[in-house]
């Protein structure tokens, strides 16, 4: 149940050994994170797959915005650093889905709700995120059902 946790713990000792700074910064980031969420009022002491998945993708997101913002400021070295945060960091998320998946899933889900306009969005959404989570950003998703349902 909690092998991804472990793979971190693991892995941070390989980088460790290499000398690769930028892995060993983001595994311990990452571990830090999972150990926050195992020891959080109201948890059991474990962190699921899931949940750490959903760590993952906040971690990865958050390092985009930085890295953006990084790059409006002209600051091209803290940019890079975040981005091969992102490259360490998405190495443990499941693979994303493709535009022609992630619309081939969409429309499938469409069909079932019977969903036919954009006022439909919400309902499709709520599935939507359900189902993919994990396998595709929410952006991603909301961006492909506007174009389904109009």
């Amino acid at each position: 149940m909690e092998q991804l946790f472990e793979k971190v713990s693991a892995d941070i000792k390989t980088a460790m050994l290499a000398h690769d700074k930028v892995t060993l910064e983001a595994l311990r980031g990452i571990k830090k994170e999972f150990l926050e969420a195992k020891t959080a009022k109201g948890s059991d002491g474990t962190l699921p797959d899931e949940a750490a998945i959903k760590i993952l993708h906040k971690m990865v997101k958050q390092r985009k915005e930085t890295a953006q913002i990084y790059r409006e400021q002209h600051r091209p070295d803290l940019e890079q650093n975040e981005l091969a945060e992102v490259a360490v960091i998405e190495k443990y998320l499941p693979a994303q889905m493709s535009e022609g998946e992630l619309e081939a899933a969409l429309r499938e889900i469409i069909a079932q709700i019977g969903a036919a306009s954009p006022q439909d969005m919400g309902k499709v959404m709520g599935v939507a995120t359900r189902q993919l989570a994990g396998k595709a950003e929410g952006k991603a998703i909301s961006e492909m059902v506007k174009k389904l349902l109009s």
